[in-house]
């Protein structure tokens, strides 16, 4: 039986996540959870798990809560220092980072550093911290096992390979909801038009930077670290029918592809269950019924979002944490009224032009880092907003 934990576990991803071990219930042991507001939610999946200990990171949601949780005989910790308290209690072979944002960064420290296998959806730990990240699995001879879709799909295509032979990793991506929309158009798109991908089901903020591509972006740099390339070796091609996850071509020519339906339990459960495979979650893929799978190159006066990425990625230090704070801070600004769609990619590359960068030594600069691109970003963001 193997012990898990799994922060985040009322979001997207971390429902997902709660659906696999419910069915693996036989192989799998859910010992902790992690949310951060929704009480009711994370209170059902403990009924249906029953793991040992809880945490909710929002402290008003916490002071709500607190005693339902101890009604049920489970241990309950409240804020960041408490979700830090729950992963030093605990005993879990694999924790899954599902947190959304640059607040997943210290926990995904934290696990490798106790030397546990981690299971990374948080694409943020690699893009802010990937050095840091990549030197504590080393260290503490933690397995870092990665959960995108595209990533598990290139941990998959690498697996007995050697990786003096990759020539470059090929990123799909399904172009979101605007790939064919005129460029000209796109100042004019509302919030629910952005939130409407045309294949996955994810939370609001990863659904808007897979409409602005960005999420490609990050995805670019946390290739980068995860598989120790240059960036040069990372490219991205438009595949709308995502059915091709990634792919990878090796220097003799062979490319190989990791194929399937567009389900992330799929890539959740591989990551659970790994080294084993267990009966798919989801259903099984027909090319037959699909006929035909169709790739383009990006746009990159669509999505100026990917090039920006790799601008920080190259400037390195903390230049990518600046991007990172930036885009989620123009996100939310977009997702609450505030900004345009087009304004998105202009706050990143307004805060990438100020930012003075720091070392990437430590969590402490990276969270300094962090907070400065904020106030930039919000100073840009009102004078967009004003203008608008």
């Amino acid at each position: 039986m193997r012990k898990i934990a799994i922060l985040g576990s009322t979001g997207s991803i971390g429902t997902q996540a709660v659906e696999v071990a419910q069915r693996l219930s036989g192989s799998l042991s859910v010992e902790a959870l992690s949310a951060h507001s929704n009480g009711e939610l994370l209170l059902e999946q403990s009924s249906s798990l029953r793991p040992d200990n809880v945490c909710m990171s929002d402290p008003d949601a916490a002071l709500t809560f607190r005693d339902r949780f101890a009604d049920l005989g489970i241990d309950f910790f409240a804020g960041t220092a408490g979700l830090d308290d729950m992963l030093d209690r605990g005993s879990c072979e694999l924790v899954l980072n599902a947190l959304v944002g640059f607040a997943g960064l210290a926990p995904t420290l934290k696990v490798l550093e106790k030397g546990t296998t981690l299971a990374l959806a948080n694409k943020e730990s690699l893009v802010a911290g990937g050095r840091l990240v990549m030197e504590a699995s080393r260290e503490n001879n933690a397995l870092v096992l990665p959960v995108d879709s595209e990533h598990s799909a290139i941990f998959q295509c690498l697996a007995g390979q050697d990786r003096a032979s990759l020539r470059r990793i090929l990123l799909t991506a399904s172009g979101g909801p605007f790939r064919d929309l005129p460029v000209e158009a796109l100042g004019q798109v509302t919030v629910e038009d952005a939130l409407a991908h045309p294949t996955w089901k994810m939370g609001p903020k990863v659904t808007i930077d897979s409409a602005t591509l960005m999420n490609k972006g990050l995805e670019v740099l946390e290739a980068y670290h995860l598989f120790g390339v240059d960036l040069d070796q990372v490219e991205v091609v438009m595949h709308p029918e995502s059915v091709i996850h990634s792919m990878v071509e090796m220097v003799d020519g062979s490319v190989l592809a990791q194929l399937g339906v567009p389900d992330m339990r799929i890539p959740i459960q591989y990551a659970l269950t790994y080294p084993e495979r267990a009966a798919s979650p989801a259903g099984f893929l027909s090319l037959v019924e699909y006929g035909s799978l169709t790739f383009r190159e990006i746009d990159r006066r669509r999505f100026p979002c990917v090039e920006l990425a790799y601008l920080a990625g190259r400037a390195g230090k903390t230049y990518p944490a600046a991007m990172n704070a930036a885009n989620e801070e123009a996100v939310a600004a977009f997702l609450t009224g505030r900004l345009r769609f087009t304004d998105i990619p202009a706050v990143i590359e307004g805060v990438l032009e100020e930012h003075v960068s720091l070392s990437d030594d430590s969590l402490e600069e990276l969270v300094g880092a962090d907070g400065q691109a904020r106030e930039d970003a919000r100073r840009i963001i009102g004078d967009l907003e004003v203008r608008a």
